[in-house]
């Protein structure tokens, strides 16, 4: 709650602010994915000349006014402060010329039309009336004590009474709209087809993840670059093909984590890099994969893209890998190597872990913080290691571990 929205005495002021713009860019990409099943190209712009604007080109563009309460109110009555909001927009854009003529109006709401009302007759179908509607706006206008609507009536009376019906033949009203959480099952069913249906829910959310973070962008941007069709298309074949049997997703905001070295100082696969003389910036490095691959990690195990018996499985091929390079570099040394000798090893081993081809969690699973994460997962455990006498040397990092276990 903000300090302003108390102080007026409206305590769900920001709640319902914050809820309106949510269910703006929710409808949005809900309208996004209906209208990819019947048009091939078109761009998607958020508050421009409206709530939502869809352009096609050659046709002229539809603008969307979104309407969300969180407590459903009254009917959509003639003098309704939300219909009238929405007409007075739509009107000055008119007047002023910057609505292009025979653009598409289309006003959704959660409220429901009145019976007999003019938002009925707005309504698309069979019953639709725009003479009716258009007497019963015109009375209102004319007769209505809202001071709210006031400059609302202004406005639709500025418009001569053809611009008047022709504004109206191109008004469509959406009433009983899905609410916000209502959305989930409307979008789940535009794209049930995408993904085998145990991967649905994974997918859905990083579509819409995506999609949020792409229309910050698009607010974000000076000169408003509108969101393609096509991007959206792109991003719903690139999550097709990461949900599959023989794959898993790589999560944009996991593989930009960044983290704070400084916090992994004490831990055993830091001490196990130090013990061969890595370079700071080659710790870093090893830092950053190894939480990057325990999030991500941890994100399928907890949406169930992947078991925990998986992960056993893979650190065990990770293991039989690694077991196979030290073995040999054992072997290569012999029993009376030098020191250096032993670091000089153990490094080009560790390369290995750095620029190798390792094995993949799933065999299309390609990003490489994950193998290379999870081999500094099993360093911690002291399961791998780089320097040939790693266990003896470091064998006192763990000691502290088992007391406390025994106790």
């Amino acid at each position: 709650m903000t300090g302003s929205a108390a102080a007026n005495g409206h305590p769900f002021s920001a709640s319902s602010s914050a809820t309106g713009y949510l269910y703006q860019f929710r409808y949005a990409l809900l309208e996004a994915l209906r209208r990819m099943r019947q048009e091939n190209d078109f761009q998607v712009h958020i508050e421009t000349l409206d709530d939502v604007v869809f352009d096609t080109q050659g046709a002229p563009p539809e603008l969307l006014q979104t309407k969300h309460h969180i407590k459903q109110p009254a009917d959509l009555t003639d003098a309704s402060v939300d219909l009238w909001k929405t007409l007075r927009i739509w009107c000055e854009g008119i007047a002023v010329g910057s609505l292009r003529q025979g653009s598409r109006f289309i006003l959704v709401t959660t409220a429901a039309a009145g019976s007999g009302s003019a938002a009925e007759m707005l309504r698309p179908g069979s019953t639709r009336n725009v003479l009716g509607a258009l007497d019963r706006l015109r009375s209102t206008a004319a007769t209505s004590a809202n001071q709210t609507n006031a400059p609302a009536y202004a406005a639709f009376g500025a418009l001569d009474a053809a611009t008047q019906l022709q504004l109206l033949n191109n008004v469509t009203i959406i009433d009983s709209a899905s609410s916000i959480t209502s959305l989930d099952a409307d979008i789940r069913q535009e794209v049930f087809y995408a993904v085998d249906r145990h991967f649905l829910d994974a997918f859905l959310t990083r579509l819409e993840g995506w999609w949020h973070r792409r229309v910050i962008q698009h607010l974000a941007s000076e000169d408003r670059v509108p969101i393609l069709s096509t991007e959206l298309l792109d991003e719903i074949n690139n999550l097709r093909e990461s949900l599959r049997e023989d794959n898993l997703p790589i999560d944009d905001d996991i593989e930009e984590l960044e983290v704070d070295a400084t916090g992994y100082s004490h831990r055993v696969f830091v001490h196990q890099l130090r013990l061969i003389q890595i370079s700071k910036a080659r710790v870093v490095r090893a830092i950053r994969d190894y939480y990057r691959a325990f999030v991500q990690r941890s994100r399928w195990v907890r949406e169930e893209l992947i078991g925990v018996g998986d992960l056993d499985r893979y650190s065990a091929r990770l293991k039989d890998a690694w077991q196979a390079h030290f073995l040999i570099m054992r072997d290569e040394l012999g029993e009376s190597a030098a020191e250096e000798e032993m670091r000089s090893a153990a490094t080009n081993l560790y390369k290995w872990i750095e620029t190798g081809e390792l094995p993949r969690i799933r065999p299309l699973c390609q990003d490489g913080f994950v193998a290379r994460g999870s081999f500094h997962i099993l360093a911690d455990d002291m399961k791998v290691g780089w320097h040939p006498e790693f266990e003896v040397r470091l064998r006192h990092l763990l000691e502290p571990v088992a007391e406390e276990m025994r106790q």
